[in-house]
């Protein structure tokens, strides 16, 4: 890429913020994080209370960034083969033969709705999408198209009925990101758009083409980060197994997110360095689920964001 494109495609990157903005009001910060996830090439899990517009988030992205879009509702009889596909026997005049059949993970954009409602068994079935981009079924592997992003939401507060993410699982994802409640602005403006006539089909235009999204992710990885700078990121990461408020820490793949997370923001800045800010901002939403806060801590209150900003 040269570096006269490279105002462009940040450019472009601030109109798919745009034209989600005409759908989605509110949680910027949020999407912004979600782009970034989306930029690095990773995987994110998406927890808020129902009703905040998270599928209808990641939808929109789909569609403003020309990306097929699948979506699967997890119940707990969900069987792994819903997820990956399965094979499939099918008749022809010179007989029979097995034929896979695709699932929804088949897509440049699967959301998995509600995954801590599907058994063990199931959410694994994810793990090989997530880390090899491929599945394997009768035998034989068969690769997911490119780029491909899987975005699995959560609920917070009913949790009745729910297997929770194992540690291992939940590594997986390279970030956690939490969608809050509107202020009472946005809220009316939510109000007033969708339920006014006029308003409800939005038209949106297509901003990001996948082969432009695999041009950034390129770039993304090549934006120089200082020594001193991703010293203070492994830092940051090495001392959540050092604190008192935390019984388990962060692993290396945090370190890994967090300096591929910095340099997504930086790109979105308009920077082409890392600064230390840039970490700092990126260090919640990549940890969050990595650490878990030991009993008297949560006893006091305190969460796994903020032990985190304390270490910051």
């Amino acid at each position: 890429m040269g570096s006269e494109e490279l105002p462009e495609l940040q450019e472009r990157v601030k109109r798919v913020e745009d034209e989600v903005g005409k759908k989605i009001v509110g949680q910027r910060g949020t999407l912004r994080q979600l782009l970034v996830c989306l930029l690095c090439d990773g995987n994110a899990l998406l927890e808020g209370n129902p009703g905040l517009a998270k599928t209808m988030m990641v939808r929109t992205v789909a569609d403003v960034t020309d990306m097929s879009f699948s979506r699967i509702q997890s119940t707990p009889d969900l069987m792994p083969s819903d997820v990956t596909g399965t094979e499939v026997i099918r008749e022809h005049e010179d007989g029979k033969e097995f034929v896979f059949e695709p699932g929804p993970v088949f897509a440049n954009v699967m959301l998995a709705d509600e995954i801590n409602r599907a058994t063990p068994k199931t959410q694994a079935a994810y793990l090989e999408a997530m880390e090899e981009r491929q599945v394997t079924a009768g035998g034989e592997t068969h690769m997911l198209p490119e780029p491909f992003f899987l975005l699995a939401t959560q609920n917070p507060i009913d949790q009745e009925g729910t297997y929770p993410l194992p540690e291992a699982q939940s590594d997986r994802f390279m970030m956690k990101i939490t969608f809050d409640y509107p202020s009472f602005e946005e809220e009316d403006l939510i109000v007033d758009r969708y339920t006014s006539e006029k308003e409800r089909d939005i038209e949106l235009d297509t901003v990001l083409s996948a082969e432009e999204l695999q041009e950034i992710q390129e770039y993304v990885r090549g934006i120089p980060v200082a020594d001193d700078v991703r010293a203070e990121a492994i830092r940051l990461v090495e001392r959540t197994r050092e604190a008192e408020d935390l019984e388990f820490g962060a692993s290396p793949r945090a370190s890994l997110s967090l300096v591929l997370a910095a340099k997504a923001l930086s790109f979105m800045r308009g920077n082409n360095y890392v600064s230390e800010s840039a970490v700092e901002k990126m260090a919640v939403p990549v940890m969050r689920h990595r650490v878990i806060v030991d009993f008297q801590a949560e006893r006091e209150g305190v969460t796994a964001d903020d032990a985190i900003r304390d270490l910051i």
